[in-house]
């Protein structure tokens, strides 16, 4: 897990189990203009939220991973206790059904590109929460 000291105004948290996938989606939201802080699964994702909520502004998730709850499940519990974090769940196996994602939550097949992501971004985040490299 990487953690700043600093606070920055655009910090996005990313969980994934696959370490590439988890590489690729940061590398998108760090040249779109966040802060990135990275987990492995949402055990280790709800570690961070407890400590970091203050300061992150968007989830991005993986559906299936290892641990005591799925992608689905830490978007529930993020948008219940913290509903000011965005949130922006992907998978390549899972399709959400009714109730497995919070109202405004997006939802992201895989495989995903730079540009559906921010696409995405543009869509799901609030003008004061979108880097200016989002910004049309």
């Amino acid at each position: 897990m990487e953690n700043s000291a600093r606070p920055s105004p655009h910090c996005a948290l990313v969980v994934d189990d696959d370490a590439l996938i988890l590489m690729d989606a940061t590398s998108i939201l760090e040249d779109a203009g966040f802060k990135v802080i990275e987990a492995g699964n949402a055990d280790e994702a709800l570690t961070v939220l407890q400590e970091h909520h203050a300061s992150i502004t968007l989830l991005f998730s993986d559906v299936q991973m290892p641990g005591s709850r799925d992608g689905f499940a830490l978007a529930r519990h993020t948008a219940e206790h913290w509903p000011h974090i965005t949130i922006v769940i992907a998978s390549g196996q899972a399709q959400p059904r009714p109730h497995d994602l919070p109202v405004n939550a997006r939802f992201v097949s895989k495989p995903f590109s730079a540009e559906v992501v921010r696409r995405h971004l543009r869509r799901v985040l609030p003008d004061d929460k979108l880097p200016a490299s989002l910004r049309v």
